[in-house]
């Protein structure tokens, strides 16, 4: 048992449980995150286990999935046998054909331990969990508003004073039965880590019992716990700290502790098998075996398909040394049936890969606005700073400031609880042409159209250079540069779509990526930078203009942003990109046609974007499963449906393999996250789904609840995974390619334990392509690989075995 001295202890368990739940982004700028950020440390069915006993989640797909899978024949006995082989024989089962006899029969439902509050509910048939999620949801919608609710709640005290300030007025609780609730908060300890000491002690937990209860409380609090760890997340990439997660699991343990002390004699005996089991270490059972090595062979069969892509004969690219034109793209997956069709257009264009913030981590203010947008990677912090418009744009500024403060101003009056009634009755009837336009689909949301962006403060010269040379190696583009390069960025138009930041630029934090492909290109025309890369051996040619664009994933349609750069020696090039870049659209509307529901036709996209009441505007990353970084000539004229990620990458041209570990520490990172979250919300939407696009409803202005309240929800609405019928998304840890040396990528992998760890316990699946841009080799963990036509023997050695 817990004893009031071990606090030190105490508040180590209630921090490992705090990094054991994943970040949740506010809906202003939210990105993909892998849900099992805390657990990458172990393999699928270790984590399987802990998330089982904490949240009830599951970590595969049902067995009737795969059973399909191998019905169809598309999950064959060879990558059944290869992942058998992977397993340690003492936890596998003895052939396929005992694996296929597992498959058959149903898994046991994951079922968490249950909490104070379980039982509780259990013996006095009141759903104490419910009241717990309605009570805490409607204090922290109210305590971490950001401006949706017209009177914030007071947060100088910090969390957990905030919450007693609120909880010992409310007698909800205690007319629910809780007797005495209200001054059973008033009289605890006003230092949360007191009340935490207080709680584990009066609950009776073992030292050995607390990772896993911490974690569950957590758990129970859905996306306020994870919204909270995203205010963590923060705090410590500024080097700082943040209380917030651990209050909020000291008020949860609060709630127990009431819960414990008014049904101790009905649950006690109950409560002590719980903690018994909390105190032992989480382990997967045979049928939780059986299921990751289901999940592991579908991924194999997978992988063998994109294997014979690969092998292929590629499209021979232009042997003239000047492209017609290049443009490079977002390395998004969506982009990739883009690139296809744009080099379909014509024989002499080139597209590129490459993260879509192109190199530049900012703090960028947008026009008339001082509130700075973290314009990188999740991953990153901002190293430099931007703002839109110059000393020309003052006039438009002010009234540009001046018209939202008017809107602002006019929104409060609507909402207001007096004046609300007096405008629905004045000014109700002039807003019908606008409910008409809206629900016909007249009106859209405009492409941002802000004025050029420019660095503030100002970058001196040798930063200027620097910044270029690193982003344009990093981009393997440092020779036979076209007239016209266009950097394009990508974003969504949606309408009524409380999630919409999601479709934007994952890699520019959640917004649209025009602002640092603007950056960069006003960086790449600059005469000096030119000079100074001429000098380092990088040059371009005076001729060449660069442009940043932006790419609607969404409509396909692409806005170039050719003001920022008025010349007019190149208006019949930018005049001939329009219209090659608006064929391709066409091209890859037609193609996205056909997997949209509804959308019979490539002029059904764009209506789309613009009704209000379609939940499938587009699918995002749905389908996506690997990441290829090797030379365009290795990939160009593969259709990979819109399923991979393609990152530019000549490892000849990389000195010391730097490039190499940036793309390994950073883009393949990010796209685990987004392969992941969108795996988590395909195979247990409950836990980490955010449940029907119809019923959300914005809380707080952060995020979003399923209904009129309670648990602020976190990953993909269902919508977003599945197409009424059938999963559009395909639940694949992400295969990671890349063509370069496999010394060099251990050498990397011995640096970077995380990055390790997601490749050791089989998070993603790496392999080495070879000179012909084939897999070659895997990676099977501990820095060791295996030849890839070694597993397809081991497979047939098992498969006979078997038979």
């Amino acid at each position: 048992m817990v004893k009031p001295d071990s606090t030190v202890n105490l508040c180590a368990n209630a921090l490992a449980a705090a990094r054991a739940v994943p970040p949740l982004w506010p809906l202003d700028s939210s990105v993909a995150v892998n849900p099992f950020l805390g657990q990458v440390h172990e393999d699928l069915a270790a984590a399987g286990a802990r998330l089982a006993r904490v949240a009830g989640a599951n970590v595969t797909m049902p067995r009737s999935w795969y059973r399909e899978q191998i019905a169809s024949g598309k999950l064959g006995d060879t990558e059944l046998a290869a992942a058998l082989a992977a397993v340690s024989a003492e936890r596998r089962p003895a052939d396929v054909a005992a694996l296929k006899a597992e498959a058959d029969k149903p898994a046991p439902k994951a079922q968490p331990l249950p909490t104070v509050a379980d039982l509780a509910a259990e013996v006095s048939g009141i759903d104490w969990p419910g009241i717990i999620e309605e009570r805490f949801g409607a204090w922290a919608a109210s305590y971490f508003d950001e401006g949706q609710a017209l009177w914030p709640a007071p947060r100088a005290q910090g969390t957990y004073a905030a919450w007693r300030g609120v909880a010992t007025y409310d007698l909800t609780p205690e007319i629910a039965g809780l007797s005495g609730f209200a001054a059973f908060v008033a009289q605890a300890p006003e230092r949360a880590q007191e009340t935490l000491a207080r709680a584990a002690e009066r609950l009776g937990l073992a030292e050995a019992a607390l990772e896993t209860y911490f974690h569950e409380l957590l758990m129970s609090l859905g996306g306020w716990a994870q919204y909270a760890r995203y205010k963590l997340w923060q705090a410590e990439l500024s080097g700082e700290s943040d209380d917030t997660l651990t209050d909020l699991l000291v008020i949860r343990l609060i709630w127990e502790e009431a819960l414990f002390e008014q049904y101790a004699e009905d649950i006690a005996a109950h409560w002590e098998e719980v903690r018994t089991a909390h105190a032992r270490p989480p382990e997967p059972t045979a049928a939780l075996v059986i299921d990751t090595i289901l999940q592991d062979a579908t991924e194999r069969a997978a992988q063998r398909e994109l294997a014979e892509a690969l092998k292929a004969p590629a499209k021979a690219l232009p042997t003239a040394s000047r492209p017609t034109l290049q443009a490079a793209f977002c390395i998004d997956v969506r982009s990739e049936v883009f690139r296809r069709a744009l080099e379909n257009v014509d024989p002499g264009i080139r597209t590129l890969g490459f993260a879509g913030f192109f190199g530049i981590p900012t703090a960028h203010c947008r026009f008339a606005s001082d509130i700075p947008e973290r314009r990188m990677p999740a991953l990153l912090s901002p190293s430099v700073s931007s703002l839109s418009g110059g000393p020309e744009d003052a006039e438009s500024d002010r009234t540009t400031r001046f018209t939202a403060r008017a809107k602002r101003a006019w929104g409060r009056f609507k909402l207001a609880a007096v004046s609300s009634f007096a405008f629905v009755e004045a000014t109700g009837p002039v807003y019908l042409a606008k409910l008409l336009r809206d629900a016909l689909g007249h009106d859209s949301t405009p492409m941002p159209s802000d004025p050029a962006p420019r660095f503030e403060p100002a970058l001196n010269v040798e930063s200027r250079i620097d910044m270029a040379e690193k982003i344009l190696r990093a981009m393997s583009l440092t020779q036979d540069f076209a007239r016209l390069v266009l950097l394009t960025g990508h974003g969504a138009r949606v309408i009524n779509n409380p999630q919409g930041s999601a479709l934007d630029c994952g890699a520019c934090g959640g917004y649209s990526g025009e602002v640092n492909a603007r950056l960069l290109a006003g960086l790449l025309n600059d005469t000096e930078v030119r000079q100074g890369l001429q000098a380092r051996g990088v040059a371009i040619p005076d001729d060449t203009l660069f442009l940043g664009a932006l790419h609607d994933t969404t409509t396909d349609a692409v806005t170039l942003y050719d003001t920022d750069h008025a010349v007019e020696t190149h208006q019949k090039d930018i005049a001939q990109a329009r219209s090659w870049l608006a064929a391709a659209g066409k091209s890859a509307r037609g193609e996205r046609a056909l997997r949209l529901p509804g959308a019979g036709h490539e002029e059904d996209i764009p209506r789309r974007s613009r009704n209000w009441a379609e939940v499938r505007p587009e699918w995002g990353l749905a389908g996506c499963k690997a990441f290829i970084a090797a030379p365009r000539s290795r990939t160009a004229g593969r259709n990979f449906e819109g399923r991979v990620f393609l990152h530019n990458y000549d490892w000849r041209q990389d000195e010391r393999f730097s490039v190499l570990e940036q793309i390994m520490t950073a883009p393949v990172v990010v796209a685990s996250w987004i392969s992941l979250q969108y795996y988590g919300s395909t195979v247990s939407p409950s836990v980490y789904g955010s449940g029907n696009k119809l019923l959300h409803n914005v809380t707080g202005g952060i995020g979003i609840v399923e209904g009129n309240g309670g648990t602020m929800r976190s990953g993909l609405a269902w919508q977003s995974v599945h197409d009424g019928e059938a999963f559009i998304h395909e639940p694949l840890r992400l295969s990671v390619c890349i063509e370069a040396p496999r010394e060099a990528m251990m050498d990397i992998l011995k640096r970077h334990d995380s990055v390790r760890a997601l490749f050791d316990n089989r998070w993603m699946h790496l392999f080495a392509l070879d000179q012909a841009g084939r897999m070659a080799w895997r990676y099977t963990g501990d820095l060791t690989w295996e030849a890839v036509e070694k597993e397809t023997a081991t497979g047939s050695h098992l498969q006979g075995a078997a038979s």
